[in-house]
């Protein structure tokens, strides 16, 4: 890799100082480093790391490397894929288990980072994968939450289809989607901004990784983590982690402008933090 490679990771941090100190953005940037974000943050005190889950960004991957370093497991291809979510089994703390004290030393000495992707490719994501195929049978996405988004958003009250991403899309634009928000508990963490997941105007983050430059991103992470003698990020393969508009558009197509503009508004800020282009193509 060229030594000029670690300029890009400078200009990401740099990019999200500036846009926390932009006043006209302060409601869509910052947040409080509450339990919430401190629940997200997955601890690996062995080598001094901590991950922020940002769901549907390829963090299994990141999960199951932290369970090896902390030596749950001896190699990843061993972890079972039923203990890597199961936070008894796996072997990996929260930030939030820990003392204020302690919570405090880890946040400003700890090598921390955390994965994002083009926020709406990221919502297309969730959900396909949580009401569309759910690999994971939860059926509660389809049975309890789906049906009280569908309850308040759809549009055409004769309709009775199951969940449609139209519906997901006024949910998440709705000002008072927190009413809901309330209801579904964890289950958010799917589909609200990173900066609600992560906290990353409070947080001082060593590298923020991009999921459509992964292939860099993982070594160089690694690497600086000072882990990569250790470990190594699963392959990745060709073509996953690119940005597909073509996908995008076809998933808004026939969604209002009014509906598109108001979801924006509630993700701007995860799209001017992490550098992501505005998608005029949608907006206009």
């Amino acid at each position: 890799m060229p030594p000029a490679a670690p300029l890009v990771y400078m200009e990401r941090l740099e990019l999200i100082r500036n846009v926390c100190r932009d006043e006209a953005l302060r409601n869509l940037s910052h947040t409080a480093v509450s339990k919430f974000v401190l629940d997200r943050i997955f601890v690996c005190d062995k080598h001094k790391i901590l991950f922020c889950q940002t769901p549907k960004v390829g963090n299994t991957q990141w999960k199951k490397v932290l369970i090896v370093l902390n030596g749950a497991f001896p190699s990843i291809e061993e972890i079972p894929e039923n203990v890597v979510h199961d936070h008894e089994k796996n072997g990996l703390p929260r930030l939030s288990s820990f003392s204020k004290v302690g919570i405090e030393k880890r946040l400003k000495t700890y090598f921390k980072f955390f994965i994002v992707r083009d926020p709406f490719e990221r919502l297309i994501s969730a959900f396909k994968d949580k009401f569309v195929h759910n690999p994971r049978f939860e059926p509660w996405y389809r049975h309890e939450i789906a049906p009280g988004i569908i309850r308040k958003y759809r549009k055409n009250r004769t309709e009775t289809r199951g969940i449609q991403f139209e519906d997901f899309v006024r949910y998440l634009g709705d000002p008072n989607h927190r009413w809901l928000d309330l209801q579904f508990g964890d289950h958010i963490i799917h589909w609200v901004t990173y900066v609600e997941l992560c906290a990353p105007c409070e947080i001082k983050y060593s590298v923020i990784g991009h999921h459509e430059t992964l292939e860099e991103d993982a070594p160089y992470i690694l690497r600086e983590a000072g882990i990569d003698h250790l470990v190594s990020y699963p392959t990745i393969p060709p073509g996953i982690t690119v940005y597909n508009r073509t996908k995008v558009q076809r998933y808004f197509l026939g969604i209002s402008k009014r509906d598109i503009r108001r979801l924006y508004a509630r993700f701007e800020g995860d799209f001017k933090l992490f550098g992501y282009q505005k998608p005029d193509f949608l907006l206009n």
